[in-house]
């Protein structure tokens, strides 16, 4: 009596079942088998936040008055783009004054270099002649009054008269003559290299300058997004103040806290599975890239960091946000046994992944059937993706076409896929 109500009971289940299944028509599927794989290095799963792989609090070098601020929280920057700019008035004005001197200096070097002028040699030569014709003129004229002189017909005083002037055109001649040297060899090296030395000083002074007034503007140091205003426009500000802080998530960092137990099996490098609980319908690869070597003394656990590649959206925003909650599987638990699917056998969206496992239809001898069978996720192995729940070896998963599967909807298996027994 109780096999009688019991086999009652089926038949109207799959009486009040068969008008939504006919409803649905077959469809058409790509199905792979669950692999066991012995001795395996499982996944075990972390808490964690995500947090920028960047962030820096971009602060003025310079004191000054902030006169504008180019940019607005959540703003997407790029390296060396202006973020703000502070008052370079009285700095102008001090690189006009130093760029003058900078040519001046200039200007007296070329000279220098330049030599003597032509015109200046003959001058020089003209001089020379001139002194030489009164040095001749004035020795002439004292031999003349020494013998005169000898015949009693001149004084003593015109005679010490004409040798003073004889002493001076005869010094005015040699003065004449290292004048013209001088002009005719041009300024010493000494000279040219003092002149050299003062423009690279001038030049030196405006490149201060300069610098000062880059330092005026400031700048992002790398692609990311402004997160935080610390001053306005009118605003003074000193030297090392905070202007904005930028964070880069183009690669975001999820750390995660592991305990010392299962560090023996983690690598630098490993793949590790992000879910991030505000993104359901996705899931993220990262990879393992620090392990930091100091434990929390509490709780025995090292900080390890994975790195995850982040999403552009179409409005300029991405996908994956600091502070976002995250559950991070990592290997790092050794089993005897493990399951494996293609990572196309995962359909996300709901409170966990489900995999939809194809069977022989009990009620239509040679159809096919599907059924959802919820899993939890585990580590990556190339293509395929460690999964836990009710599944067992040898079962067949969907793999193509489970994305609009409805539970119980016939299936016609499509690649050569074959159904477990």
């Amino acid at each position: 009596m109780q096999r009688c109500l019991s086999a009652l009971i089926v038949s109207c289940l799959v009486l009040a079942s068969a008008p939504a299944s006919r409803a649905q028509p077959p469809a058409l599927v790509t199905v792979a088998q669950v692999v066991e794989k012995q001795n395996a290095i499982g996944g075990h799963t972390f808490v964690g936040t995500v947090e920028p792989s960047r962030r820096s609090t971009i602060g003025s070098a310079v004191s000054g008055r902030v006169i504008e601020l180019r940019v607005n929280k959540g703003d997407r920057v790029k390296k060396d783009q202006p973020l703000a700019q502070i008052l370079t008035k009285q700095l102008d004005i001090q690189i006009l004054v130093a760029r003058a001197e900078r040519d001046l200096r200039a200007e007296e070097l070329r000279e220098m270099e330049n030599g003597s002028r032509p015109d200046e040699i003959k001058q020089a030569i003209a001089q020379t002649e001139m002194t030489r014709s009164a040095n001749e003129y004035a020795q002439s004229r004292l031999k003349r009054t020494r013998g005169l002189r000898e015949n009693n017909v001149a004084s003593e005083d015109q005679l010490l008269d004409d040798i003073r002037l004889a002493n001076v055109a005869q010094q005015n001649l040699f003065a004449s003559e290292a004048n013209l040297a001088l002009i005719k060899e041009g300024p010493r090296p000494e000279k040219i290299a003092q002149a050299r030395a003062r423009l690279l000083a001038a030049e030196e002074e405006v490149n201060r300058l300069l610098d000062q007034l880059e330092k005026h503007t400031i700048k992002a140091w790398f692609d990311g997004y402004v997160v935080k205003e610390h001053t306005e426009t009118g605003q003074w500000i000193m030297s090392g103040d905070p202007v904005v802080e930028v964070v880069e998530v183009d690669e975001v960092e999820v750390e995660v806290m592991v305990l010392e137990n299962y560090l023996p099996h983690l690598t630098i490098g490993s793949t590790a599975q992000v879910e991030i609980t505000a993104l359901p319908q996705r899931m993220f690869e990262g990879r393992v890239t620090h392990v930091v070597p100091q434990a929390d003394v509490r709780s025995r656990s090292f900080p390890v960091q994975v790195r995850v590649k982040n999403q552009m959206l179409p409005d300029g925003q991405v996908l994956i946000r600091p502070g976002m909650f995250t559950r991070v599987t990592l290997p790092v638990e050794a089993k005897p046994s493990i399951l494996l699917v293609p990572k196309d056998a995962l359909v996300l969206g709901g409170p966990d992944p489900v995999v939809f496992v194809v069977d022989n239809n009990p009620m239509a001898p040679g159809k096919q059937m599907c059924r959802p069978v919820a899993v939890k996720s585990g580590v990556a192995f190339d293509s395929m993706i460690e999964v836990s729940g009710p599944l067992q070896a040898g079962q067949t998963v969907v793999i193509e076409g489970n994305e609009r599967l409805r539970p119980g909807q016939e299936v016609i298996v499509g690649g050569g896929g074959q159904v477990s027994k």
